[in-house]
C-alpha cells in the first residue's frame, strides 16, 4: 500500500498540507518513505531555538532533511544567563549552518542574534538565491556587504549595541572599499526597514545613495536617519518611493513627511504610528502632491479634525483609511471623510476609537456614505452596541472582510445582521467577543455562503460548525 502512489504525487500533496506540527506527525506514522518524501517536499520552516550548544548539532542534521527550502525563519528564545559574547558566537555559528545546508533559500529571517559582516560574507557565497533577508547587526553599522547580494530585493536590519568596527574593517581591506568611502553601488533592493538608527550612525549616507530603485521604506525605532552627510542621500532616496511607514520615530516623523512632500509624487501608501505632531502632519498632508492610496495612522494624541478635513481636500483618491486609538477625533470630521470619499473608499477601519460608541447614529451616517466598502474594520471598540453597528452594516452589502476583535458589547442579533447584509463577506474576526456565544457563531457560518475564514474561539465551536467548515474549506482560525 505504501507504494501505490508515486513520489511524485505525494510530495505535490504533501505541498498542500496545512504548515502544522501534526501534519508532520501524521505523515511520519505512515512509513519512513512518507516521512522523506514530506521533508524534501518543505519549501518553508520557521524555527524556535534554544540557546544551547547542543543546538547546534542538532539543527544541522535536522536541515540535512530538508534540501528543498526556500524560505527559513530562526528565532532565538531569550535566556537572561547568556552573555553577548555567547550569544553572538552562538549566532555565527547558527548561520554557518544555514549557508551551509539551505544553499537554494530564497528568503531568510534569521533572528537567533546579531551577526558579524565576515558571517554574512559566507552567507553571500553559498546562498546565491536569497532575495529576502532579515538579520540583527552589531553597532557600529556597516552595510557595503549588501553588494554581495547581487539579487536580493528585500532588506531588514534591526540595530543593536556592539563592537562590529573590526569585522567591518576587515571586510573592506578584503573586498576592496578599503578607505574608499565615495564609492558607490547600484543596489537592487525594493523593500528597505531598518530599526533603531541613531542620528550619529555612519555607513547610512552609502546606502541611501546606492538604493536607486527603492520603492519601500520602513523605520522602526530611529532617532536620526545618520550622521550629518546621510541627510542629503537620504532626501535623493526618497524620490522614488511607493510605501512609507514610520514606526514609533517622532524625533524625525516631521522631517521625513516634510522632505517627501518636497520630493516624492510617486507615494501611494502612508504608515505613521506614535510619532510627529500635529504641525508637521497638516503641512504634509496640504503640500503633498501624490496620488495617496492608503493611509494608516495611529496617533493618539496628535491626529485631529483638522487633519481629517485636510485629507478629505487633498486626498480624494484614497482607497483605504485606518485609524487607530484616535482620541480626539470626532464625528464631524468622519464625516467629512465619509462625504468626500463616498466613491472610492473600499477599506475603513476605526481600531479602539473611542467616538464610535460616544457619538449616536455616526456608523449609520458613515454606512450610507460609504456603500462601496470591501473592508470594515471596527475591532477593540469595547463598548459598541448592536444598534449602532447594524445600522451602517445595511447599508454595507459588499463587504468580504470584517473583523471585530474585542467588541465586547455584540451579541447574536450583530451576526444575524451580518449574514443577512453581507452575502459576499469572506473573512471574519470576531475573536474576544463575550456576548457572542457558539449559537450564534453556528448561524453565522451556516448562513454564509462565500465565507472562506472565520477568526474565533475554539470553545465556540460546534460540531456542527466543524464539520461545515471542513466540508466547505473554511478555514477556522483559534
Amino acid at each position: 500500500m505504501d507504494h501505490v502512489l508515486c513520489d511524485e504525487l505525494l510530495e505535490e500533496i504533501f505541498r498542500r498540507l496545512p504548515p502544522i506540527p501534526s501534519s508532520s506527525l501524521s505523515v511520519s506514522l505512515v512509513s519512513k518513505r512518507w516521512l522523506h518524501l514530506y521533508r524534501t517536499s518543505k519549501t518553508s520552516l520557521s524555527l524556535r531555538l534554544s540557546p544551547h550548544n547542543s543546538t547546534i548539532p542538532s539543527l544541522a542534521s535536522f536541515l540535512s532533511h530538508y534540501p528543498s527550502l526556500l524560505s527559513l525563519s530562526l528565532l532565538l528564545s531569550s535566556d537572561p544567563t547568556i552573555t553577548i559574547a555567547s550569544a553572538t558566537t552562538f549566532s555565527e555559528h547558527l548561520l554557518l549552518i544555514v549557508s551551509t545546508f539551505c544553499y537554494k533559500l530564497q528568503t531568510l529571517r534569521f533572528m537567533a542574534g546579531p551577526v558579524s559582516v565576515s558571517s554574512l560574507n559566507s552567507l553571500s557565497l553559498n546562498c546565491t538565491h536569497l532575495t529576502s533577508l532579515c538579520i540583527n547587526l552589531f553597532r557600529p553599522i556597516f552595510f557595503m556587504w549588501v553588494v554581495k547580494f547581487p539579487v536580493l530585493k528585500e532588506l531588514s536590519i534591526f540595530v543593536s549595541s556592539g563592537d562590529g568596527v573590526e569585522q567591518a574593517t576587515e571586510f573592506e581591506r578584503e573586498t576592496g572599499f578599503w578607505g574608499n568611502e565615495d564609492f558607490d553601488a547600484e543596489l537592487g533592493l525594493e523593500n528597505l526597514c531598518l530599526s533603531g538608527i541613531r542620528a550619529d550612525d555612519w555607513g547610512l549616507g552609502w546606502l541611501w545613495r546606492s538604493c536607486k530603485k527603492l520603492k519601500k521604506l520602513q523605520l522602526k525605532s530611529c532617532e536620526g536617519v545618520g550622521d550629518g552627510g546621510s541627510f542629503l542621500s537620504f532626501v535623493r532616496c526618497l524620490q522614488g518611493l511607493e510605501e512609507v511607514e514610520l514606526r514609533t520615530c517622532r524625533s524625525i516623523v516631521d522631517g521625513v513627511l516634510l522632505k517627501l512632500a518636497e520630493n516624492c509624487n510617486s507615494l501611494s501608501s502612508l504608515l505613521v504610528y506614535d510619532g510627529g505632531s500635529r504641525e508637521g502632519l497638516l503641512r504634509f498632508i496640504s503640500q503633498c502632491n501624490c496620488n495617496l492610496q492608503k493611509l494608516d495612522l495611529r496617533l493618539p494624541l496628535d491626529l485631529h479634525n483638522d487633519h481629517l478635513t485636510a485629507v478629505a481636500l487633498n486626498f480624494r483618491g484614497l482607497s483605504s483609511i485606518r485609524l487607530q486609538s484616535c482620541c480626539l477625533v470626532t464625528g464631524e470630521g468622519l464625516k467629512a471623510l465619509g462625504i468626500a470619499m463616498s466613491s472610492g473608499l473600499e477599506e475603513l477601519a476605526l481600531i479602539n476609537c473611542d467616538v464610535v460608541e460616544r457619538e449616536q447614529g455616526l456608523l449609520a451616517t458613515l454606512g450610507q456614505n460609504l456603500r462601496q466598502l470591501r473592508k470594515l474594520d471596527l475591532s477593540y471598540n469595547e463598548m459598541l452596541l448592536d444598534k449602532e453597528f447594524i445600522s451602517m452594516l445595511v447599508s454595507c452589502n459588499c463587504l468580504v472582510d470584517l473583523r471585530l476583535r474585542g467588541c465586547k458589547g455584540l451579541t447574536k442579533a450583530a451576526l444575524v445582521s451580518i449574514f443577512k447584509s453581507c452575502k459576499r463577506l469572506e473573512n471574519v474576526d470576531i475573536m474576544h467577543c463575550p456576548g457572542i456565544e457558539a449559537e450564534a457563531v453556528e448561524l453565522l457560518v451556516l448562513n454564509s455562503p462565500q465565507l472562506r475564514q472565520v477568526q474565533v474561539e475554539e470553545s465556540k465551536l460546534s460540531d456542527v460548525v466543524r464539520t461545515w467548515a471542513s466540508n466547505k474549506l473554511i478555514e477556522v482560525v483559534v
